[in-house]
């Protein structure tokens, strides 16, 4: 199936010359991402910080990392996260040593998060250590926490209110969420150039992120949900539910218990008046016409973007629309 517009052709993909911000969390925004790098996109990374956590008294920020790694070209495909090739023996020295290690961190894994907590502990702020370890590992694109500051995302299920690493990695997201908190978000206050690199862009996209895990945290953010509303970019959304499903992670499971429709039309109902475009896979052309309604105009493409070659094909499906 060719990508189309609800009711029209797309023309020829052509190179983009324009500035691009992506607001991301996760593996399907760090995949976006690279496909954008790809296409030759000059590239703001804006990322969720809300899974951050502390773990043998290092910061891990597990978003930025997997947005890293993917741009860099280090990053285990196959698991969707950590590095490519990795080994593990600091995780089993710590293990006969009685930590506890549900968290999975590799050897290439926590150098990055030493480097990070030593400039941490030293007073300087996450961005400036995001922007020097994307630097050391040539990466092109500016990568951005959305804050510097604490913000954490703490999950309310049957079996209490879970830290998100706990919710996620420990019990492995099996459990019902019945509410979110974003702890902090109130009085975070968005990381220098933020706020600028949505205002200033030519294309604003929400990846193809869990809405509640990933992209809300970054929205929530003093400021950021505003620039948006009142942004003068092309500002696109790509759906992360294919067929009534997500491509990986909970965020089906999490539209359910939270009372949404489990489609690509539940998400651009959550992202009602914050885009002008609405990419939805051609699994669920049939909704087209219903996203419409909801006001932006609707891409219809293959949205699963499996390997290099199908991340920049999205991309540049994507970039060649909003240009029109």
């Amino acid at each position: 199936m060719e990508p189309s517009w609800h009711g029209r052709r797309l023309d020829a993909v052509t190179e983009t010359d324009g500035r691009v911000t992506v607001l991301a969390g996760g593996v399907g925004g760090a995949r976006l991402a690279h496909g954008l790098d790809l296409a030759g996109a000059e590239l703001t990374v804006v990322v969720n910080v809300a899974d951050d956590v502390e773990l043998h008294g290092l910061a891990i920020s597990p978003d930025l990392d997997t947005v890293t790694y993917t741009l860099a070209g280090l990053a285990d495909e196959e698991r969707g996260w950590g590095v490519v090739g990795e080994t593990y023996a600091a995780l089993e020295a710590l293990g006969r040593l009685g930590e506890d290690t549900w968290f999975t961190l590799g050897d290439r894994d926590l150098a990055t998060h030493v480097v990070r907590t030593a400039a941490l502990r030293a007073g300087e702020p996450l961005s400036v250590v995001t922007a020097r370890l994307t630097a050391a590992l040539g990466v092109r694109p500016r990568v951005v926490p959305v804050s510097d500051d604490r913000v954490a995302t703490l999950v309310d299920t049957a079996a209490g209110r879970l830290g998100f690493q706990e919710y996620f990695v420990g019990r492995h997201h099996a459990d019902d969420v019945v509410g979110l908190v974003y702890d902090g978000i109130e009085s975070a206050r968005p990381a220098p150039g933020v706020i600028e690199a949505v205002e200033e862009a030519d294309v604003v996209m929400i990846a193809p992120s869990n809405p509640f895990l990933s992209v809300e945290p970054v929205l929530g953010v003093a400021g950021v949900r505003a620039a948006l509303a009142s942004t003068r970019a092309r500002r696109v959304a790509v759906s992360p539910i294919v067929a009534g499903r997500a491509i990986k992670g909970p965020a089906a499971q999490m539209l359910a218990s939270l009372g949404h429709e489990v489609s690509a039309l539940g998400i651009a109902r959550l992202y009602s008046g914050l885009v002008d475009v609405m990419v939805v896979d051609e699994r669920d052309a049939h909704l087209a016409a219903d996203v419409a309604a909801l006001g932006p105009e609707v891409l219809v493409t293959d949205t699963v973007m499996g390997g290099t070659d199908g991340r920049e094909r999205l991309a540049r499906e994507i970039l060649a629309a909003v240009r029109g």
